[in-house]
């Protein structure tokens, strides 16, 4: 059984012959007829009572009739969905974790204000995660610092952001050699902003004694006022961190403190929903020129 003996078993109900549903579906009588039949034999059930050339629903036709029409218009439904270009259904969108703490507020309800009907789903991440969950299905689009892969993803610039080395006030200058801090608070392995400063250090021929990984800014930021460390992070986080004045920030070399967000999805897969995000971000900021 599939759509099109629906259809057929539909449209004889509907004109009451196989005569009159023929011509109405540009069919010849006999394909009809057979159509039924094989209808018949597949749900092995009489869908019709026949006096001579009449034909009238029988209990069973009168029940698949209801799922008939159901099902029918559902197809009409998902063929309506599949060619309507406006944003729909759910969004599943990935963020890092800097990112959905200070970036997503005004973007998603942005996003939200355009298209109500979309039914937002977020999922925090590193790249590396992010990106094979958008190759295993389970995300339709990223937000993520680069580097990222081009071979299986098309990406869209979203934000520039700067960074910065954080350490508790009062914290003498950092980067002179052989004056790095011992211990250093990141996220997990995959984080490119943990990968930016284990790089830092490699540049400086050192590397920190001590690595504490830490779920979230707000922790890792904790820890810093409290002395246990420093970190690296974009310097927009530090506007959601009440104990602000608490922390010192050190700039980086204008070679090294820049880091690019864009948003990623996979090659061949740019929804409507993926493309209203995309239009919403190619409206703000393009990114700025740099200056050495």
């Amino acid at each position: 059984m599939d759509l099109s003996d629906l259809q057929i078993f539909s449209a004889v109900v509907r004109e009451g012959s196989v005569t009159r549903a023929a011509e109405r579906l540009h069919r010849v009588q006999s394909n009809v007829t057979t159509r039924i039949r094989q209808l018949e034999e597949d749900l092995s059930v009489a869908l019709f009572i026949r006096e001579g050339k009449r034909l009238h629903l029988a209990p069973a036709g009168q029940v698949l009739l209801g799922y008939a029409e159901r099902l029918l218009a559902l197809a009409d439904e998902a063929r309506g969905a599949v060619l309507d270009a406006r944003p729909r259904g759910t969004f599943r969108l990935g963020a890092m974790e800097s990112t959905a703490a200070v970036r997503l507020p005004g973007l998603l309800s942005e996003y939200h204000r355009r298209h109500p009907g979309v039914v937002l789903e977020l999922r925090t991440g590193n790249p590396v995660v992010l990106g094979s969950a958008i190759l295993a299905g389970d995300l339709d689009a990223a937000l993520v610092a680069e580097p990222i892969a081009d071979a299986p993803f098309e990406k869209t610039f979203a934000f520039d952001e700067e960074l910065v080395i954080v350490a508790p006030a009062n914290h003498p200058p950092i980067g002179r050699k052989g004056s790095l801090p011992h211990t250093v608070l990141v996220f997990e392995p995959g984080c490119p902003h943990r990968k930016r400063l284990e790089d830092w250090y490699a540049r400086r021929q050192q590397m920190p004694e001590r690595t504490i990984e830490l779920a979230s800014y707000h922790a890792i930021l904790g820890c810093v006022v409290a002395g246990m460390g420093i970190s690296l992070i974009p310097k927009s986080v530090l506007t959601t961190f009440p104990e602000r004045k608490r922390l010192s920030v050190h700039s980086l070399a204008r070679t090294e403190n820049g880091a690019q967000t864009v948003l990623i999805w996979r090659k061949g897969a740019g929804s409507a929903n993926v493309r209203a995000m995309e239009e919403i971000l190619r409206g703000g900021s393009r990114p700025a020129a740099r200056k050495d």
